[in-house]
């Protein structure tokens, strides 16, 4: 199987690389740092398996790229590897469709299986957050939870947000995402009203609490 591994870290990506290379059925064919050069090497080699970093600043996020990535080539299997336990992100990625979800300080027999796994069209999750996961579909049957407005936000509009956050102007947005400035000013003004927010401070937070400003 052909796999890209895209993480910030250079030795990261090289103990990642060493691990694969090992196996037989294995073969890492290229190496990214942040999401756009994931993007860029998917679009290229094609591979099987895309093992991507949830946390790549300066360059755009995993978060980001997931959706990208498998709306473009859905062929491609993406297993998220991050240090966040969190179980907003594990659904985040999820519904963006992830086929795993492992934490980096997971032993390397781990990462084998979930690759493995996920492989032969199946779902890993790493077993603590697996129980994330039971939890939710038992609520859902308990009771009707009330929706996270975050999830009412567009691929753009969750692009768009972290840079506003970051303080960045209209212009500078338009000319990172290749935009205008007046489209920049429309997804503001629908991200303040999906989600409620009435300044830029209450902006800043919202991007602080969902840990938006560490991609």
């Amino acid at each position: 199987m052909k796999i890209v591994i895209a993480d910030d870290h250079a030795i990261v990506r090289s103990g990642f690389s060493m691990i694969l290379n090992y196996q037989s059925d294995m073969e890492v064919v290229a190496l990214a740092a942040d999401g756009i050069e994931a993007y860029r090497m998917v679009a290229k080699h094609q591979p099987d398996i895309l093992i991507l970093d949830l946390s790549m600043p300066p360059g755009e996020s995993g978060l980001i790229a997931t959706g990208k990535i498998k709306e473009d080539f859905p062929q491609t299997k993406i297993l998220i590897l991050t240090m966040h336990d969190d179980e907003e992100y594990l659904f985040y990625v999820l519904k963006n469709g992830a086929s795993g979800y492992m934490l980096k300080n997971a032993p390397d027999e781990e990462l084998l299986l979930a690759i493995r796994t996920i492989y032969t069209g199946g779902t890993y999750i790493h077993p603590k957050m697996a129980t994330s996961l039971v939890r939710e579909f038992v609520n859902k049957d308990q009771k009707v939870k009330q929706a996270d407005p975050f999830e009412l936000l567009s691929k753009r509009e969750i692009e768009v947000l972290p840079l506003i956050a970051k303080g960045y102007g209209n212009k500078e947005i338009a000319q990172k995402l290749f935009i205008s400035v007046k489209t920049v000013e429309a997804h503001k003004a629908k991200i303040m009203s999906k989600l409620n927010l009435k300044s830029r401070p209450e902006l800043v937070e919202y991007a602080m609490k969902k840990k938006l400003l560490n991609f």
